[in-house]
Parts: structure tokens; sequence; C-alpha cells
């Protein structure tokens, strides 16, 4: 019986038939180029972010709800916020500081600590004519004990998510200076609870997640929650 020719040695992909892997292309930053002013005198004002490591900029959208939930306690129609004095203690491209004076907020301090940040804050001032805004080159907390205590209507808690050291104190330096209605803004990686914000005197009242951002606003728990 004739033997079978034998059959041809195969190449390595037909052992293999699995093609190789293509090396990935590098993971690109989720950090948007630009944000946006949402309302007031400013609105639609487009402002940079700055490659920088822990600018993380609040989202449009979490903006948009931070400032209607305000405008509803300010008591004024179109998100205004009329004579309200703010500190922005963790200022970074200035969102939402500048959102504030854009709605009318009679005096908002901006602190940051990153030299070239305070640069394209200062101008980013001088293109609005922003005569409300100061900028302050420092550390935040340490302008929040600085201030008067009981003077602020709105204090903005933002610091960079890896910052974990910052949120006690600046949440213990924001309860000091909130005068009677005030509120304060806390953005963090995560849900802080009730008994936390306690220790502080504070409560929620509002909360927020969008992502990975979890919006609280906050009001001096002698208030209430209501």
């Amino acid at each position: 019986m004739p033997k079978k020719p034998a059959a041809a040695p195969r190449s390595p992909s037909a052992k293999n038939p699995k093609s190789p892997k293509s090396p990935k292309s590098p993971a690109r930053s989720t950090r948007p180029s630009e944000v946006r002013i949402i309302g007031g005198q400013w609105k639609r004002t487009r402002l940079a972010v700055a490659d920088k490591p822990g600018l993380r900029p609040t989202p449009d959208r979490v903006r948009e709800t931070l400032f209607n939930w305000l405008a509803s306690l300010a008591g004024a129609g179109g998100g205004e916020l009329p004579g309200w004095h703010c500190v922005d203690a963790f200022a970074g491209t200035g969102a939402l500081g500048l959102e504030a004076a854009s709605r009318g907020a009679a005096n908002v301090l901006m602190c940051e600590q990153d030299g070239d940040l305070v640069a394209k804050l200062q101008a980013a001032r001088t293109k609005l004519s922003a005569e409300a805004v100061r900028i302050e080159r420092g550390n935040g907390v340490t302008a929040l004990e600085r201030t008067t205590a009981g003077s602020l209507h709105a204090v903005f808690l933002d610091p960079p998510f890896e910052s974990v050291a910052l949120y006690e104190p600046a949440l213990r330096a924001a309860a000091r200076a909130l005068r009677p209605g005030g509120v304060a803004y806390l953005e963090a990686p995560r849900q802080w609870n009730d008994e936390e914000l306690a220790a502080f005197g504070l409560a929620s009242f509002r909360y927020l997640k969008a992502g990975a951002v979890h919006a609280h606003l906050l009001r001096l728990a002698s208030e209430g929650t209501a």
C-alpha cells in the first residue's frame, strides 16, 4: 500500500494561530484641556486646564448642579449669589471661585500653592476684570483659619484626591469660618458619612455622585439637614 506523503511542516504561526499582540498605546489622560464658566456675566468663558499632577477640575455638570443648589439657598433667580463672601481653598483652574464671582459674589478669595497655576489665575482675573476676586499663593487651610469666624457664605473644598491629609483640617477650618446659613462644598473620592462630618460640626444636606466624584453640600450641624 503506497505511503501517504509526509505532511508539510507547519509554520510557527500555524502552531499558534493567535497573532502576536501589538503593543498597547499609552493610556490617554481623561483630564479635559479646558472647562467653561456655566453662568453669570462670564457665561461660556473657557478656562485652560494645565497638565499638572493632581489637577482635576470639577466637571461642568457637577458645577452646574452645585450652583443651582447655591442659588436656591440665596433665594435669587438665574443662579445668582448676590453679595456672597466665598473662599476657594484649593483653586486649581479657578473654575469654582470664578463661577461664584461670575454669579455675583461680592468677594472671592482663591488660594493656590502652585506658582504656575497662580500665574494662570492672575491672567484669568485680569482678562475678566474680576474685581471681586483676590488670588493668594499659599495654603488654603491656613487662609481659612485666618478668616474671621462666622463670616463666609460659601467655602469650596476641592483638594487633590490623593491629598487625604488635607480633608480633616480643611473641614474643621471651613466650619469655623461659615456664617449662619453658610455652606461648604466638599468634593472627594468617596462619600463622607454623617458621623464623620459631625466631628467637625457639619452635616450633609445635598449629595451627588458623578463618576469618581463625590460632591457634598454641607451646612453647620446645628442648623439641621432639611
